[in-house]
């Protein structure tokens, strides 16, 4: 009777703290995902003295929150005429639903502390983003440059490690995949390189094709020969990144590069403790266990 008391106990013990480390590790996921990286807030505010541009912006944000549970790109308008305000989302192509859900309400909440009340505003996340105009806003070409962050550059003495060629072959694999995979959306590795590429949802994948064409061009043309880049055009994105390339010594936006590299190394480091914590739980707990076993016999 001892024994099953002593046991159950440490059973449940043992499952609060394994309950406690998931939660913890999909915090961190999560955390990674709703990363600001940049905001684009109109000039002009929302003149709204009726209050009715107002009510359409906040019913198209629940709508567009509301979705994100199910879909990982929807669009959709908000009132009539002038009044009428267009929206949309994007989540990065290997997030879950719920991952979706997530980052977008992150978007949601900050949004109004980011930008206030504009006729316009797009906020971009790690894992997805959101934007909204009024109608007859202007609009800007699909392949306009909106945001960039270029990496360090290589050594002199990497000259001959034909950094530029691989970059070159895996710019064709992201090419390639977002137009055949089905999703608008590419990610893997070519040798020493990671990349990543997509588009809005509603792109053709001949137009995304394009679109990223653009983007790698823009990357070529921006970022020369650095060793990690973000393009991020109004239709698409792409990144690369080489592995051995994990703190960029240069960038565009320091703080922003800075800032991000700072987040993945606390998040490895507490994740790391977190394992052997968990780890040490899991061995205490067994000799716990056979301790009160011998003391029973």
């Amino acid at each position: 009777m001892g024994m099953n008391v002593i046991t159950k106990h440490y059973s449940q013990t043992f499952l609060f703290l394994f309950i406690l480390y998931v939660f913890f590790l999909h915090s961190i996921s999560n955390a990674d995902n709703t990363n600001l990286i940049f905001k684009g807030c109109a000039e002009k505010k929302l003149q709204d003295p009726s209050g009715i541009c107002t009510k359409n912006l906040k019913s198209l944000l629940i709508s567009l929150v509301s979705q994100s549970r199910q879909k990982p790109f929807y669009t959709t308008t908000s009132g009539e005429n002038k009044n009428m305000i267009m929206g949309l989302y994007q989540c990065k192509g290997d997030l879950s639903n719920s991952s979706c859900y997530n980052c977008i309400s992150k978007i949601d909440d900050m949004l109004d502390k980011l930008c206030g009340k504009v006729v316009a505003a797009r906020v971009h996340l790690c894992g997805c983003y959101l934007r909204y105009e009024v109608v007859g806003f202007k609009q800007v070409p699909e392949t306009h440059l909106l945001y960039k962050v270029c990496g360090s550059k290589q050594e002199s003495e990497d000259n001959d490690n034909g950094i530029v060629e691989k970059r070159d072959m895996a710019f064709d694999m992201i090419e390639s995949g977002v137009k055949n995979g089905g999703k608008l959306f590419y990610s893997g590795s070519y040798k020493s390189l990671n990349v990543l590429g997509q588009c809005d949802g509603d792109l053709a994948s001949d137009d995304c094709g394009d679109c990223v064409k653009s983007a790698e061009d823009q990357a070529k043309t921006e970022c020369g020969d650095s060793l990690s880049a973000q393009i991020y055009l109004n239709k698409c994105y792409i990144s690369y990144n080489f592995k051995s390339n994990e703190m960029p010594k240069k960038s565009s936006f320091p703080g922003t590069a800075l800032q991000q590299h700072t987040q993945k190394t606390i998040a490895l480091v507490v994740g790391g403790f977190a394992a052997l914590g968990f780890f040490a739980v899991c061995v205490l707990f067994l000799k716990s266990v056979l301790k009160k076993k011998d003391d029973m016999q």
